[in-house]
């Protein structure tokens, strides 16, 4: 076990993943983050987990928590990442829990992260992925969230094949309503067969929302926004949400398409940003819900570790 010197700090975005018909395949990473902490404790045999900020209420304060949990696990188990002795984590936390904007891929590659780093002393980028993309099952949000901007990837024989696209980054508005709605449920709700046609549908607007958004291309973006796959099968189980996808529109939203499997909404647009985020707050609103908006600029960069060498 490598031993280190004060802290070591891991910072991982939020991610926005599917971007419509983008199923499991394209996200994008957000400049809002969550800061993951990690300290040799003063009592040996001892995991301690201190949350600030989203969630710091009902976040697990012990080897429950996610970041411990994705750790251990990385290291073949509580007892061997106790070998170095005991370890204290601060969280820090600006992604809101259950939005849509991946706040469980942050701290799941935070736990492979600090696995690397007590077992190595080295983070190495490619094998964080391949070790997230395994635990997720999928690799849209941990991807963009490693390498930052907008990304198509997939896997193949367990391996991560990821494609950043250079864009001029755009701001969206992302607004999440107080609604319990896991990923593990929204994926019960997708159909394990699709037809013919809706592959097909999927596969060329997905092709073209990644250039839309390459090329800084509204009008066509406005067009191909559409999904077959998902969408139609999580959207009505989201409370207010297909008033608030039309409420963004007629403000001047570009696009607007759930933010992973929801419950959250995000919305491509150019201006009258607040504008956009208040209409869809007011929507979900009507519908019973209370809800917060965010207007984020989508970041080139991605997790970032000090304290320690970060390699490819």
């Amino acid at each position: 076990m490598h031993r280190f010197h004060d802290k070591i700090t891991v910072r991982v975005p939020a991610t926005s993943a599917n971007l419509g018909p983008g199923f499991d395949c394209v996200g994008i990473a957000l400049d809002l983050w969550n800061h993951f902490e990690l300290y040799h404790a003063d009592t040996a045999n001892t995991i301690i987990v201190e949350n600030h900020g989203e969630g710091a209420q009902e976040l697990p304060q012990d080897d429950s928590h996610l970041v411990i949990q994705t750790m251990a696990q990385a290291l073949g188990g509580r007892e061997a990442a106790l070998a170095g002795g005991g370890w204290r984590v601060v969280c820090h936390n600006q992604v809101p829990c259950r939005s849509g904007l991946g706040s469980s891929s942050t701290a799941v590659l935070a736990g492979v992260t600090l696995a690397q780093i007590i077992r190595h002393g080295e983070v190495h980028l490619s094998e964080i992925l391949t070790q997230a993309a395994r635990l997720e099952g999928h690799p849209d949000n941990v991807a963009p969230a490693v390498y930052g901007g907008l990304v198509v990837a997939a896997i193949k024989n367990d391996a991560v094949f990821v494609h950043p696209i250079p864009v001029v980054h755009p701001i969206v508005v992302v607004c999440v309503p107080d609604f319990h709605f896991l990923t593990h449920y929204a994926r019960t709700l997708v159909p394990d067969q699709v037809s013919r046609a809706d592959t097909v549908f999927n596969m060329g607007r997905a092709l073209l929302v990644v250039e839309s958004i390459r090329t800084g291309n509204d009008h066509l973006l406005a067009e191909v926004m559409e999904d077959h796959l998902h969408e139609p099968f999580r959207l009505p189980h989201i409370p207010g949400a297909a008033a608030a996808k039309s409420a963004a529109l007629d403000k001047g939203a570009v696009a607007v398409c759930l933010s992973g499997a929801g419950p959250g909404l995000l919305a491509f647009a150019r201006d009258h940003h607040d504008e956009v985020g208040q209409a869809m707050k007011q929507a979900f609103e009507q519908a019973g819900l209370s809800a917060r908006y965010w207007v984020i600029r989508a970041c080139t960069s991605g997790l970032m570790v000090e304290g320690v060498a970060c390699k490819p």
